[in-house]
């Protein structure tokens, strides 16, 4: 008779190999998942302590009190201080260093804005790639700038501007409050329109360019609504058109730049970004916060005291939008030649 011999050897060693390898898949699997775990539980207890929020610009500007309006109501949402760091220079790129160079846990984030699109193509090496390396997490507010002129240049319309512009190639200034700003990008979009022929007397800030505005020293400005409303109330400034695609509600009577020049326009936009990698779940709940203050009586009547509008875009959404931003102006600043100090 046959009789066949159990093979206890090998099946015993099979049996060792299976135990060893599920072994080592759980061992792997929970190095693996323990970062990720450790990561939700952050997001969980998020915050714990103060958050601080860095912008390119010095205090007193639009997008500071942009910054501290929202960081009043994070603070309050939030219950932990968040905290609002002026880091002014280099057109910005400091301060978008500086978050990016940050962990990425959710304490320190970003308002960013129109500079950083701009950044992109008017700076020909940064250490940094905005759309890559700052996540978006929730549109702001967005604003107009006012095509204004000195009440002495002989125009009251755009359509007037452009046809005393051409009549006079060349004679003409336009001020800006710096070289590749957004009201000088504003300009240069304007000029590559219409065809017009603008001197650029760019300025280091917008209150010293509209010192020269009043004082008539240049005739021509793109500036902004919050830097420009006294002097238009005033009679010392006369405003030509808004920058954005409708009339804006607090100037009903002034027209847009694109009811002469089709197609035109230029809006100052801010958002609150983070440094890449930041959980899901801690910009998910920023978002949903900061979305909450758009919606808010106070902060929307403090917003258009101002002259703000709301952009309560979600963080795919925003991303959408930046993106669509650098290439509008990496268009304007290949077009007109512009490039760094």
């Amino acid at each position: 008779m046959w009789y066949s011999v159990p093979s206890w050897g090998v099946g015993l060693h099979f049996l060792g190999g299976c135990m060893k390898r599920r072994s080592f898949l759980r061992l792997a699997t929970s190095t693996v998942s323990f970062p990720l775990a450790t990561r939700i539980t952050w997001a969980q207890a998020y915050p714990s302590r103060p958050v601080r929020i860095v912008i390119g610009f010095p205090p007193a500007g639009a997008t500071d009190i942009v910054a501290r309006i929202v960081a009043r109501w994070l603070s309050e949402r939030l219950g932990q201080p968040v905290i609002v760091e002026n880091k002014p220079g280099a057109g910005t790129n400091i301060a978008a260093q500086t978050v990016v160079n940050s962990q990425a846990d959710g304490y320190t984030l970003l308002v960013a804005g129109t500079s950083n699109a701009v950044n992109a193509s008017f700076y020909e090496t940064l250490p940094f790639n905005f759309q890559r390396d700052i996540a978006p997490v929730a549109g702001l507010v967005s604003y107009p700038l006012v095509m204004m002129v000195n009440p002495s240049v002989p125009v009251k319309t755009v359509t007037d501007f452009i046809s005393l512009a051409n009549a006079q190639p060349g004679k003409i200034s336009m001020a800006s409050y710096g070289i590749g700003t957004s009201s000088h990008l504003a300009g240069e979009l304007f000029k590559a329109m219409t065809g017009v022929e603008l001197v650029h007397v760019p300025y280091r800030g917008e209150s010293l360019a509209l010192t020269d505005m009043i004082g008539g020293q240049v005739q021509m400005m793109f500036s902004t609504l919050p830097g420009s409303m006294e002097h238009i109330k005033a009679g010392t400034l006369r405003p030509l058109g808004v920058t954005s695609a409708m009339r804006w509600e607090g100037l009903p009577d002034i027209p847009t730049v694109g009811e002469s020049v089709p197609g035109y326009e230029a809006i100052v936009w801010n958002c609150l970004g983070a440094p890449r990698n930041t959980s899901p779940q801690i910009i998910e709940r920023l978002y949903r916060e900061t979305n909450a203050a758009l919606s808010d009586p106070t902060v929307t009547a403090r917003f258009s005291q101002l002259g703000l509008t709301p952009m309560p875009l979600g963080p795919t959404a925003l991303g959408t939008f930046i993106a669509n931003e650098t290439d509008k102006w990496g268009k304007v600043v290949k077009f007109a030649g512009i490039k760094a100090d």
